[in-house]
């Protein structure tokens, strides 16, 4: 039985990712910010499962908090940065303070974690959440998109640093999954324009959860450093473009393509 730390675990993926681990039988400790569906998830594993769980509720932007759940948890195997915030925040409303609040939930929190966990000297995987964001941009989104990115190149950092002591850093970087979620909601609008892929539907916190007990377990001992995209084909193309030219599908000799 291993012993698991999912940060925000109070819904969404975080919460699918919680319910994987408690199924294979291992021992969760959850963080979170909100108080009620952070228990309302851990009296839900309790049931469904039988697991042992833990609640260490919260706020990741609080830099000692972030910094001491590692040692609240005692001896874990595995840890999973899943908390994340995306306010919808215009480029041209950006304060420093929004700023800093999606950097520090995101970004430096998972590495105040994995820093914790590194320290605490006994090996084991590091999984991050990342997102499609962090290679692709839209309004609304600076602040998160970077967050991401950073989160990415912090992921293959930690993988280098920390491959030494036998602990394994990886991200899971899901395209759009479909999330009850009060703490960041999306309108159905922008759900349908950004969950178009070759695959044809959206994600379901299942299948990013069963990407990220994959990636922790002994299957892939030999992957660290990596981002896995779960994502449906969205990062390999757009499969709904029509074709860019209608009058011909051969090149003749003399003839040049262009992308």
């Amino acid at each position: 039985m291993r012993t698991v730390l999912v940060t925000g675990a109070g819904g969404g993926i975080g919460a699918a990712i919680a319910d994987r681990f408690a199924a294979a039988g291992d021992r969760l400790v959850l963080a979170d910010l909100r108080l009620v569906e952070l228990s309302t998830v851990a009296g839900r594993l309790r049931a469904d499962h039988g697991a042992e769980v833990v609640e260490l509720p919260g706020d990741l932007a609080d830099a000692d908090h972030a910094s001491g759940l590692v040692a609240q948890a005692g001896a874990i195997d595995v840890l999973v940065n899943a908390a994340g915030i995306y306010p919808a925040t215009p480029l041209l409303e950006m304060t420093a303070a929004t700023w800093d609040r999606v950097q520090d939930v995101n970004v430096r929190a998972a590495m105040l974690t994995t820093v914790a966990f590194g320290r605490a000297g006994r090996p084991g995987a590091v999984v991050n959440i990342s997102s499609g964001a962090a290679t692709r941009a839209r309004p609304g989104a600076a602040h998160y998109a970077t967050s991401k990115a950073a989160l990415e190149m912090l992921t293959k950092a930690c993988a280098v640093e920390l491959g030494g002591l036998g602990i394994r850093v990886n991200a899971v970087s899901p395209g759009f999954v479909t999330v009850d979620s009060d703490a960041n909601p999306v309108t159905e609008e922008y759900a349908a324009a950004v969950s178009v892929n070759p695959l044809g539907r959206r994600g379901e916190p299942r299948e990013i959860a069963d990407a990220v007990f994959w990636l922790a377990g002994p299957e892939a001992g030999w992957i660290t450093g990596a981002i896995l995209r779960v994502d449906g084909g969205s990062t390999a193309g757009a499969a709904g473009l029509p074709l860019h030219w209608s009058g011909g599908t051969t090149v003749q000799k003399g003839e040049e393509a262009h992308a």
